[in-house]
């Protein structure tokens, strides 16, 4: 299913058929009215994928454990008084 973009007003549209078979009137934007074009980021550009488990051990690396566990808060994140306001 092809997908046009209007470049003024940022509106995507999907569509059945390919620009070049609309009609005139049916290449414009119903919001604004500027010409549609195709859109350029519906093209996958990338070669391959950039993380790939191996095959067979799908999953996170169970040795390494966890990188921030050092990082994490110990206490509570606030002073417990309950959301109310200490009146001095």
């Amino acid at each position: 299913m092809p997908k046009l973009a209007c470049r003024a007003c940022g509106r995507q549209i999907y569509t059945v058929a390919p620009l070049d078979a609309l009609f005139v009137d049916e290449r414009r934007c119903p919001r604004c009215g500027s010409p549609l074009h195709a859109e350029r980021r519906a093209i996958e550009r990338r070669q391959a994928q950039r993380r790939v488990n191996p095959t067979m051990d799908p999953g996170p690396p169970v040795a390494a454990g966890e990188r921030r566990a050092a990082d994490r808060r110990g206490g509570p994140r606030r002073a417990g008084n309950g959301g109310t306001r200490s009146r001095a």
